[in-house]
């Protein structure tokens, strides 16, 4: 008898393999096509949200792009929270961990969380996928064992360490959404909503005496990339991290 895709989910989990057996295809088209794998899903799926952005990608839009019914990818995948839990670990597979160094321990976890950000970046919105999931993929695993290790090489307390790691990876995942909702409403021609930072610093002079601080800070308020404050807020926690050594 075929395992069941809770079952396969299971074996994923103790091996850490992604593969499965392949699918037979139906029809009369069947043997013309390559056979549907839990990689083809994935690759199949990324594609999807890469061109069009996570919020289009549905099984039942996954099976018309593999050119099947919803109940072959059902023989693979449980659900679209386990596809979900698939494609942030192929995403995390892909994140290169350094061997610990206490002496930089500061510059390999913003490295990693900087990785993570490119990663969810390439593929818009997909940092949902992320939110509110246990880690319990052995790549996405790896990625915590990685950075906790960096931590603990830096001094930091084993508690802190670890509450760290969640609160560095909700950090990415919000910034990551953010920055792609952006991207998306500034592909919108009749969108008005992302102003420049012209714009923004006009708004701000004209605003009321009531605002006095937000008029003559304008230019602090408005200036450098999306980066530079997603690498000031990585450095901002990472201080707070080194009171617990």
């Amino acid at each position: 008898m075929s395992p069941t895709p809770q079952q396969r989910r299971a074996a994923r989990h103790q091996l850490a393999t992604g593969q499965s057996a392949p699918a037979a295809r139906r029809g009369p088209s069947g043997g013309s096509k390559k056979p549907i794998t839990v990689d083809a899903i994935i690759s199949t799926a990324l594609g999807i949200v890469e061109r069009e952005g996570y919020e289009a990608l549905t099984m039942r839009r996954l099976a018309t792009e593999l050119e099947t019914g919803p109940s072959s990818l059902y023989a693979h995948v449980v659900n679209k929270e386990d596809l979900d839990e698939l494609l942030i670990g192929r995403l995390c597979a892909e994140i290169n961990l350094p061997e610990p160094n206490a002496a930089i321990w500061r510059q390999q976890i913003t490295s990693v969380c900087a990785q993570l950000r490119d990663q969810y970046l390439r593929y818009p919105g997909i940092s949902q996928a992320a939110f509110a999931a246990a880690p319990t993929n052995l790549d996405t695993l790896r990625v915590g064992e990685g950075m906790l290790a960096i931590l603990l090489a830096g001094g930091i307390d084993p508690q802190a360490a670890a509450w760290a790691i969640d609160s560095l990876l909700l950090y990415v995942n919000a910034y990551s959404l953010e920055v792609s909702l952006v991207n998306r409403r500034l592909s919108r021609a009749d969108d008005d909503w992302v102003v420049s930072r012209d714009e923004l610093l006009r708004r701000f002079a004209a605003l009321p005496d009531t605002f006095p601080q937000t008029k003559r800070h304008a230019a602090q308020l408005t200036a450098g990339t999306v980066h530079d404050r997603f690498e000031f807020t990585i450095g901002l926690m990472l201080d707070g991290l080194t009171g617990s050594r």
